[in-house]
């Protein structure tokens, strides 16, 4: 193991992504409390919010899969202790991957490969992935209370069955965020010297069984598939990469 490898996985950062995910972990606890009590305050039926409270705590765990499959795939090379804080926090699955290989890259590094790292990169890439995240909570800061007022708000055109601003807002950012990475996989697949066809054709897979599972969803009612869907999608494009791997 070389001394990168120790660097970010040693035992003092360990103990500040401890403390961190503690302190998270007790103001939850805190705001549980907190909810559960005003709903005893405001006269709602303990049974029923002991029933909430069981049903949230088991369809969060079924979701968290996916997640911990984004810090084992980080892990290996950005260590545990920061992946593990990065997907505990505020981190999101879609997007600490590919910033983490963005920055690299930008520091002329061919990607997220272990013999390239040292800590002096661990350090840039750490600093443009948390900055980068925290775009997002200063733009609710300031400005989500004045977009949830419009988006929230049921126009004239919606009260005849057209969707608003804030269907067309989701639809837009969804469609741009997979065109940006189909396109970056296209490109990448392109022959030429150091093409790569691995990231389309797993694209390709993990689209297929997102696909399956929709229309299970969507067409015969299966909505319980749906806390499956993404960590089952994963794991197929993930095993499929690798038996790509051994094939080219």
């Amino acid at each position: 193991m070389n001394d990168y490898f120790k660097s970010v996985n040693s035992g003092v950062f360990y103990l500040i992504v401890a403390c961190v995910v503690l302190f998270i972990t007790i103001m939850c606890l805190v705001f549980l409390i907190k909810s559960y009590r005003a709903g005893i305050k405001i006269g709602m039926d303990k049974k029923i919010l002991r029933k909430t409270i069981t049903a949230s705590a088991t369809f969060t765990l079924l979701p968290s899969i996916s997640i911990l499959l984004g810090v084992i795939a980080l892990s290996g090379t950005l260590g545990v202790p920061f992946s593990w804080l990065r997907l505990s926090v505020v981190g999101a699955l879609q997007y600490e991957l590919n910033a983490a290989e963005i920055a690299a890259q930008s520091i002329g590094l061919s990607g997220l490969k272990l013999g390239e790292l040292s800590t002096g990169s661990f350090v840039t890439i750490a600093l443009v992935m948390t900055l980068g995240i925290l775009g997002g909570i200063i733009c609710c800061i300031f400005f989500l209370k004045k977009y949830l007022n419009k988006v929230q708000t049921t126009p004239k055109k919606e009260s005849d069955g057209k969707p608003g601003f804030g269907a067309h807002a989701t639809t837009a950012m969804f469609v741009g965020l997979c065109a940006a990475y189909i396109g970056s996989y296209i490109g990448k697949a392109i022959p030429r010297d150091g093409a790569d066809v691995m990231p389309l054709l797993v694209a390709i897979i993990a689209a297929i069984c997102m696909a399956v599972f929709e229309f299970f969803i969507q067409k015969k009612g299966k909505t319980i598939l749906e806390n499956f869907s993404l960590a089952v999608s994963m794991l197929i494009a993930m095993v499929a990469a690798v038996g790509i791997g051994m094939i080219i």
